[in-house]
C-alpha cells in the first residue's frame, strides 16, 4: 500500500527542523512556573512582533511537577528537558535546541519584561557581542530584589568579576541576555548552577567580546525563588577564582615565597632586636614555611593556568635550570656547613641560620625541578 507524498509533505512542513530558521530564540528556564510561563510566553511574542523579526520561544524545562509544561505548550512555545537540575543546565539544555541566529534569554517568573526584548537586540547590530539588560542601571520595583542581594550581593561579585576580568558591568547577575548563537558556541560553558551567568561574561570576556548593559525594569516575581543567596554566591566566587589563576595562585603564593625568603634573608646574620621585638631562629623557619608553601601554590599556578593555555614565560628548560641552580645554592650551603664542621675535628655545631637557608633553598628547587617535569608531562606532544 503506498503513502500519499501529501501527508508527508504537510508532517516535514510542521516539523520544527523542516521550517526555516527564526532570526531570533527566546530562550526560558522553567522550574514550578505555572502561574507566569503564558504570561512571559504572550509577552515574548509582542517583543519578537515589535522587533519585526521571525522568531520562536524555547522553554527549557528543569523537571517541573506542576502544569509549567502543559501552560508552555498551550501557549505555542516548543519544550525542552533538562533533566539535570540547575539554572545553567536549563539554560545550556534551551540554547542547544535553539535554532536562531540571535538568543535573548531571561527567566519565566515575569520579572523582566520580555515585550522589551528590541531593546536588547538592536545593539548587536550595532557591534555588541553581549547584551545585558541591567537592573540596577534601570528600575527595580520596590520588594523586587532582597537587600541582601541588590546593595551586597550583586555589587560585591560584580566588583569581584570586574576586578579579575577586566570589565565593567554594573549588573553582572542580570538573566536577561542577548547574544549571537554562533558566538556563544565557542565558549565552552560548563557550569550548571546559578553561576553559569558570571561563567558567560567570564568566557565572553577571554575571548574580547564587546559586552554593553542597557537598563530595564525588574518586577516582582510570582512564585518561589530558586537562588539560595549564601549557597550561590559561593559558587559564583568559587568558579570566578578557579577562572582567575593569577589571584587564586600567583598573588598570594608569590607574596608568601617572597616575604618568607626575605625573612630568611634578614634573619641570616643574627637575631634582630627593635624595641621590645625581638626575632630569631623561630621566625627564620617561619620564612623557610612561607617560602616553601608559596613556591607550590605558584606551582599549582602554572599547571592551572596550563589546563587552557601553556604560560609562555614557564618552560620545562627554564624550570629546569632554576630549579637546579636554586638546589645547588643550598647544596652548596649544607657543603659549607659539613666542611667547618670537619674543620672544627667533628665538634659541637651551631651553624642553625645557614642550615635554615640551606634548607629552603633546597626544598624550593627540587619543587621547581619536578613541577617544571610535571608541566612538560602535561604538553607533551603540543610544541
Amino acid at each position: 500500500m503506498s503513502t500519499s507524498p501529501a501527508p508527508l509533505a504537510a508532517a516535514a512542513a510542521s516539523s520544527p527542523d523542516a521550517a526555516p530558521a527564526p532570526d531570533v530564540s527566546v530562550v526560558m528556564p522553567c522550574l514550578n512556573e505555572e502561574a507566569t510561563i503564558a504570561a512571559c510566553i504572550a509577552r515574548a511574542r509582542e517583543g519578537l512582533a515589535r522587533l519585526g523579526m521571525t522568531g520562536e520561544i524555547v522553554v527549557a524545562d528543569n523537571g517541573s511537577t506542576d502544569a509549567s509544561v502543559a501552560r508552555a505548550l498551550a501557549a505555542g512555545a516548543r519544550v525542552v528537558h533538562a533533566p539535570q537540575r540547575g539554572y545553567g543546565h536549563a539554560y545550556r539544555a534551551g540554547i542547544a535546541a535553539a535554532r536562531g541566529r540571535i538568543v535573548v534569554m531571561g527567566d519565566a517568573d515575569n520579572t523582566y519584561d520580555f515585550a522589551e526584548l528590541d531593546a536588547l537586540v538592536r545593539p548587536l547590530d550595532q557591534g555588541a557581542d553581549l547584551v545585558i539588560g541591567s537592573r540596577l542601571r534601570g528600575t527595580v520595583v520596590r520588594g523586587a530584589m532582597p537587600w541582601l542581594h541588590r546593595y551586597v550581593g550583586t555589587p560585591l561579585l560584580s566588583f569581584v568579576l570586574n576586578l579579575f576580568f577586566g570589565t565593567r558591568i554594573v549588573d553582572t547577575q542580570s538573566g536577561f541576555r542577548a547574544f549571537r548563537r554562533a558566538d556563544y558556541a565557542h565558549l565552552d560553558l560548563r557550569c550548571g548552577g546559578m553561576e553559569w551567568a558570571s561563567e558567560m561574561i567570564v568566557a565572553g570576556a577571554r575571548r574580547g567580546w564587546r559586552m554593553v548593559e542597557i537598563p530595564v525594569r525588574y518586577g516582582l516575581r510570582e512564585g518561589e525563588s530558586k537562588l539560595r543567596s549564601f549557597r550561590d554566591g559561593w559558587r559564583h566566587l568559587r568558579m570566578m577564582l578557579m577562572y582567575s589563576p593569577q589571584h587564586l595562585f600567583f598573588l598570594p603564593g608569590g607574596a608568601m615565597a617572597l616575604a618568607g625568603l626575605a625573612l630568611v634573608l634578614v634573619l641570616l646574620p643574627g637575631p634582630i632586636r627593635y624595641g621590645r621585638l625581638f626575632m630569631d631562629v623561630h621566625f627564620m623557619f617561619l620564612g623557610s614555611l612561607l617560602a616553601i608553601l608559596g613556591t607550590q601554590i605558584v606551582m599549582l599556578g602554572v599547571f592551572a593556568r596550563s589546563e587552557r593555555t601553556p604560560p609562555m614565560w614557564f618552560t620545562l628548560e627554564r624550570g629546569l635550570v632554576v630549579g637546579l641552580v636554586l638546589f645547588a645554592l643550598g647544596l652548596f650551603a649544607n657543603g659549607a656547613i659539613v666542611a667547618r664542621w670537619i674543620a672544627s675535628d667533628f665538634g659541637p655545631m651551631n651553624m642553625v641560620r645557614p642550615a635554615i637557608l640551606a634548607l629552603t633553598l633546597m626544598s624550593v628547587g627540587a619543587q621547581v625541578f619536578f613541577s617544571s617535569f610535571y608541566l612538560g608531562l602535561m604538553h607533551l606532544g603540543k610544541d
